[in-house]
């Protein structure tokens, strides 16, 4: 054995080639990410804090308020691959899993916080309608069908989560109220067809569709408007 041989230079060495692959696979796989996948990603968690907030609302326990904010995240989406006859979203990335489970530690940790936000649950589900009806029409488009089909995969993937949540915590499903949700997701598809037909660089027509979402939802409730209700006959009749 060399008894000038020195152990912590080849550990540095070693470290440093470690942490360079490290650092390569790191930035390889930021690289890999694409704009949607941002968008999905944050979509993802907006709804699932959406869901975790009503349901703490409602004094589920953790296990509970998890399964509620699972389902409003990724119970749009589902629905959408099974119709488009593709594989599951998220059985094919434990990320969106999760990301749920990130929501409930953030709404546990800043739970003080976000129950004096009176606007968080409505902040976080317009984000989440927002971003998930641009990933349900792209995710379309991509599988080579019309646009038209995309707005209604795309309201479908938007809406269904939260019908899917209202219904788990015992409430009249918001799509079915006077409010203007599942319009404002027509109104954002619109939008995208109209970019996409002007063949409108794609990020450009994401971001102005998820901001025709938005801007929808918000001054919609701001201003109070909605649709018209059906009635019944006889309240003619009185």
């Amino acid at each position: 054995m060399n008894d000038n041989y020195d152990f912590r230079t080849h550990h540095n060495v070693f470290l440093t080639i470690n942490n360079k692959k490290m650092t390569d696979i790191i930035f390889q796989w930021f690289k890999s990410i694409t704009f949607l996948q941002i968008i999905d990603f944050v979509g993802t968690f907006a709804f699932a804090i959406s869901g975790i907030r009503l349901a703490s609302a409602k004094r589920f326990d953790w296990f509970g308020a998890y399964v509620v904010g699972a389902a409003t995240a990724i119970g749009g989406g589902t629905l959408r691959d099974v119709i488009l006859d593709v594989p599951v979203f998220w059985m094919h990335d434990g990320f969106y899993l999760s990301c749920t489970g990130f929501a409930l530690l953030w709404v546990i940790v800043f739970r003080k916080y976000l129950i004096n936000m009176h606007n968080t649950f409505f902040i976080f589900d317009a984000i989440g309608l927002a971003l998930f009806t641009i990933v349900g029409i792209q995710k379309t488009i991509d599988c080579g069908l019309p646009i038209w089909v995309g707005i209604v995969m795309g309201t479908m993937t938007g809406a269904a989560g939260g019908v899917i949540r209202d219904v788990l915590i015992n409430e009249v499903p918001l799509i079915f109220r006077e409010e203007i949700y599942a319009m404002a997701c027509i109104v954002g598809g619109i939008i995208f067809g109209i970019c996409y037909m002007l063949e409108m660089p794609t990020m450009f027509t994401h971001l102005a569709c998820g901001a025709a979402v938005f801007l929808t939802r918000v001054l919609a409730v701001k201003y109070h408007i909605c649709l018209p209700t059906l009635r019944p006959e006889n309240d003619d009749i009185q």
